[in-house]
């Protein structure tokens, strides 16, 4: 029988309130909390924490305030930025590529319910992963909803709703977020 992480990872209903994944969630937002109340001038500390969080990732610039669900499932690529109060609801896996860039407030989900009333009553979330290639902006104030896929070198405008894949090399703006014109280099 599957535990409910692995049916959580798997991408099947799973009962949030588990004893190990409260845990687990307990031990990122602590490490959410130190990273968050830590002084720029801190920056071995703020390594170290980030390491505990993520696992071995190099070049992260985070400005906090900043928040996730367990951390471990978020895969970062080098040199990729957030700017302050980003928050990664890492579900699953939440992968992004090298040079990224993410404005302020930009909110990436895998997490989400049932449509059914009767399954939400229960309790049960389910979830999706989120891919962002290399070389992504993100402005600020965007949500990147669960299952989503952006391709390498795309731009998304200040405030869009990503509710569905953005193909590589392309501007896309708006709620829904839609492809706005292709960028040539």
């Amino acid at each position: 029988m599957k535990t409910e992480k692995q049916k959580m990872l798997d991408g099947e209903l799973y009962n949030p309130y588990d004893a190990v994944l409260s845990a687990e969630r307990l031990r990122c937002r602590e490490l959410c909390r130190l990273f968050n109340d830590s002084r720029e001038d801190q920056e071995i500390e703020r390594k170290r924490i980030l390491s505990d969080l993520f696992g071995e990732q190099e070049d992260v610039m985070i400005q906090p305030p900043f928040f996730c669900d367990y951390g471990s499932n978020i895969t970062l690529g080098l040199n990729v930025f957030f700017n302050f109060n980003c928050v990664l609801l890492d579900v699953m896996k939440i992968k992004i590529g090298d040079n990224g860039l993410f404005g302020p407030a930009v909110h990436i989900y895998t997490a989400t319910h049932p449509l059914s009333a009767v399954k939400r009553r229960l309790g049960l979330e389910l979830a999706s992963p989120v891919s962002i290639g290399s070389d992504v902006w993100v402005g600020g104030n965007s949500v990147i909803c669960p299952g989503v896929t952006i391709g390498d070198r795309s731009v998304i405008g200040a405030g869009s709703i990503v509710t569905k894949d953005i193909p590589a090399d392309v501007f896309a703006a708006g709620n829904p977020c839609k492809i706005i014109r292709t960028i040539q280099e």
